[in-house]
Order: C-alpha cells, then sequence, then structure tokens
C-alpha cells in the first residue's frame, strides 16, 4: 500500500499551515512543531530542504522564519514528494529496483495492474498542488 514517508507529511503540513497564512506571513520552526506537535530536529532539516529548493524562503533574524517562496496553486505535490524524499510515492517497489527486487517478477500477475496504478498515482501527484491540500 503507498504511504507517504513521515518526513514528506511533516513537510506537508508545514505548507499547508503557510500557505493558510496571508501572504508574506512568517512562520517558525517551533511554532510549526510545537502547533502540531512535530519533532523539532526533523522539521527544521525538512524546512531547510525545501528552501534550498525555492519552495519556501528562509529569513533570519530575531523575526526570521520561513514563508513560501511561490503560491500554494504553484507548488505541486509530486515536486515537494521528490525534494524531501528524492523518490517518487511508489504502489510497488519492482517498478523502482526493476527485476532483482522480487524473485516474481516476471511471473507476477499483478505487475501489469499495479503498474496501471502507478501511472495514475503519478499523474495524481503531478497535478495536485499545495492549494487542494488547504
Amino acid at each position: 500500500m503507498l504511504q507517504l514517508s513521515k518526513r514528506v507529511e511533516y513537510g506537508l503540513i508545514a505548507l499547508r499551515h503557510m500557505a493558510m497564512k496571508p501572504s508574506g506571513n512568517i512562520v517558525t520552526t517551533k511554532e510549526l512543531a510545537n502547533e502540531y506537535d512535530l519533532p523539532y530536529e526533523l522539521l527544521a532539516k525538512i524546512l531547510q530542504k525545501l528552501a534550498r529548493a525555492g519552495v519556501i524562503r528562509s529569513l533570519q533574524g530575531v523575526k526570521g522564519g520561513y514563508t513560501l517562496a511561490r503560491r500554494p496553486e504553484e507548488l505541486k505535490v509530486a515536486a515537494v514528494i521528490r525534494i524531501i524524499d528524492n523518490v517518487k510515492p511508489m504502489v510497488a517497489g519492482c517498478y523502482t529496483d526493476g527485476p532483482d527486487s522480487c524473485y516474481l517478477f516476471y511471473n507476477c500477475t499483478i505487475r501489469r495492474p499495479l503498474g496501471k496504478l502507478q501511472r495514475n498515482l503519478n499523474i495524481l501527484f503531478d497535478r495536485m498542488t499545495v492549494q487542494e491540500i488547504i
């Protein structure tokens, strides 16, 4: 079954939170960690990744924090997943790992139907924006 990593979940929670604020509002890692009971250190690393990728802006100083660098309707969920985890969400590992990943690879009766599901999933995540999770 498809399952997003905790890192991706935390990143999407943070982006949703920022997207719900008026444009330009700044949020801190501490604020996000406290409000959603997220692990501070891990969240800080996720936000740094998103900032390096240009998804959010990092503002230094006493009144520093993070804000969205782009409008929520421009931020694709698939891109966020790839930035945080460096992978696409997968239904079955054989699509990324190939024949060596499973002894049933060539005799598998569900690989093709799962492939169809995977293609549809890719399309869904490629189209879905942060705006849609607000």
